[in-house]
């Protein structure tokens, strides 16, 4: 697989809980807003791709038009490509679209952005004149996608009790795990948000809904409250007889996160934001499906199967990141590999940073390559859940 990620030629906003800093941004304008800067700073033009993908998984006003809407807000007009939605896998499929444009030589230079906003979401009425009366169809874009699974016929966090059930996860490792998912985290905020800064802005310039002005400065992500053992203690699961609790899942989001890919190595180099940058390598990419009701255990199959593409095993891997909106689901991955949950995540996770959606799994890759060039290079698994029972699993060299 030739595709390449340039060193440092990716970025990602600090991640807001819903209703709170980005609540009131529109999140394709605001994506727009970021990536032009974020191209600035690293000094790359937009004539340099011949390729865009965007991933938008909540619809916006006038969203529709998509990826030509975006890449007209950078001002690139002539700029070609899809509107991504793989629901919470979208981040991953956005590097394997570009991958295989590279594989059929349609492409040789792809932009790769995600932007979603949880908060706010459409509230949509779908008319229906046949009907009694003609009453139509509403609904809830958000909320009713995280409670009504239309073909499993259940909610989200009910996957994460079946999951829970069949592999005998209890209450009490979940709330471990999710403390210890704090502590990784807090590492990341040490010396400032010295990791963090690595890719993210240090003091990141809120602008108001027309994005003429800033309104706020943040440093970092909002709304990550501090877990309290005391107090998750006191929790009880949220469904009767199950074992998953508020605490022990992640919060909706705002955000959005991009990079830049290539098909030539030494292209890769070229727009590296150093010379003596890594050479960050896409090695894989696969997906899966699991039983129905039971999304969390999806990522296993999905990480199997790129291994195996890849022709490595899980002791091969340097650094483990995942999606992992349920406690759950780390649990779970690292009991089918016989692997420890504590060696996964380092840094962080949308268990605790949030889960905007589209951008969750580029953020989680982005700080893996990260943290492999502070390893002196080495593999990366990527691996997270997404709606309808699915995942998605790519693997990265960073040497």
């Amino acid at each position: 697989m030739q595709a390449y990620i340039p060193y440092g030629a990716y970025w990602s906003t600090p991640f807001a809980r819903w209703q709170g800093e980005f609540a009131e941004l529109h999140a394709m304008e605001f994506a727009a807003h970021v990536t032009r800067e974020a191209l600035a700073q690293r000094d790359i033009p937009v004539e340099t791709f011949d390729f865009a993908a965007y991933g938008l998984t909540v619809p916006q006003y006038r969203s529709f038009y998509g990826l030509p809407w975006f890449t007209g807000m950078i001002g690139a007009e002539r700029l070609p490509g899809p509107t991504v939605n793989q629901a919470c896998a979208t981040g991953a499929r956005l590097l394997a679209t570009a991958a295989g444009e590279f594989a059929i030589g349609a492409a040789s230079a792809a932009l790769l952005v995600s932007g979603d906003r949880t908060s706010n979401s459409p509230h949509v009425y779908y008319p229906a004149p046949g009907a009694p009366g003609g009453t139509g169809q509403s609904e809830d874009i958000v909320l009713e996608s995280f409670n009504k699974d239309p073909f499993a016929r259940c909610a989200m966090i009910d996957t994460a009790d079946n999951v829970a059930r069949r592999v005998g996860i209890e209450t009490a490792e979940q709330h471990e795990l999710t403390l210890y998912r704090q502590g990784q985290y807090q590492e990341a905020l040490k010396d400032e948000w010295a990791f963090q800064k690595r890719y993210m802005a240090a003091e990141f310039a809120v602008p108001d809904p027309r994005f003429r002005k800033t309104v706020k400065t943040i440093s970092g992500d909002c709304g990550v409250y501090p877990a309290s053992p005391e107090k998750m203690a006191a929790l009880k699961p949220v469904r009767e007889g199950g074992t998953v609790t508020f605490a022990a899942q992640t919060h909706p989001a705002d955000g959005n996160a991009g990079l830049v890919m290539v098909s030539d190595p030494g292209r890769a180099r070229d727009l590296a934001t150093r010379g003596d940058a890594p050479l960050v390598e896409l090695v894989a990419a696969a997906q899966a499906r699991e039983e129905t009701a039971h999304m969390p255990a999806a990522p296993i199959d999905a990480a199997r199967r790129a291994l195996d593409l890849a022709g490595l095993s899980i002791n091969d891997m340097d650094v483990v990141k995942s999606h992992n909106p349920f406690a759950v689901n780390d649990i779970a991955f690292a009991r089918a590999f016989g692997i420890d949950w504590r060696d996964m995540n380092n840094f962080g996770s949308s268990l605790i940073w949030g889960h905007p959606q589209g951008p969750t799994g580029l953020r989680a890759i982005i700080e893996m390559i990260e943290e492999l060039e502070m390893r002196g290079g080495g593999h990366g698994l990527f691996q997270g859940c997404a709606a309808g029972d699915s995942a998605m699993a790519l693997i990265l060299k960073v040497r």
